[in-house]
């Protein structure tokens, strides 16, 4: 069995480098797990191969959408390619939120006014007030339930756990 690991042996997403100028399939130690969704919109060539697939405006296609990133995520474990797998795990969380943001916000709008300049491309407030949550869109909810489920999945499995452990023990 594999121990939970210690987020504080795992490096912070570093947002300087130019991910468009970056293989990370041929370049993996340059990857940092970091926490959350970190990254999930830079890392090349992951998210050029997921994010076509990555749809939830209602549960057809959430479960089209997370049935599929689930199978690259398999196939990405099975090759060896830990960021792969962690990039795929990454847009089933992301599923997850953004399909839980439009649940509570009509629109997915959370917070008001326009990110920093500063701030683009980093989740939160940022100084901005939070919007006042809206009745509940049940569409929306089935879609985040869908992926969450395969989200569960995924953060869980034994050989992606193994691959964790293995890629911070290498890469820290």
């Amino acid at each position: 069995m594999v121990q939970k690991l210690c987020y504080s042996r795992v490096r912070k997403f570093d947002y300087t480098r130019n991910y468009q100028e970056l293989d990370l399939r041929s370049q993996p130690e340059l990857y940092a797990i970091g926490r959350g969704e970190q990254g999930v919109l830079l890392v090349e060539p992951y998210k050029s191969e997921i994010l076509p697939h990555w749809r939830f405006r209602d549960p057809p296609a959430a479960t089209a959408s997370a049935d599929t990133i689930y199978e690259m995520f398999l196939n990405y474990l099975d090759r060896g390619e830990f960021v792969g797998a962690d990039m795929a795990r990454k847009f089933l969380q992301m599923g997850y939120t953004r399909s839980r943001r439009y649940a509570n916000y009509r629109g997915g709008k959370k917070y008001d006014g326009p990110v920093p300049d500063d701030k683009k491309g980093q989740s939160g407030a940022h100084g901005r007030d939070q919007l006042e949550r809206q009745p509940e869109d049940p569409v929306k909810a089935e879609s985040a339930r869908i992926f969450k489920a395969k989200w569960d999945q995924a953060k869980v499995h034994p050989e992606y756990l193994r691959q964790k452990a293995a890629f911070i023990e290498r890469y820290g």
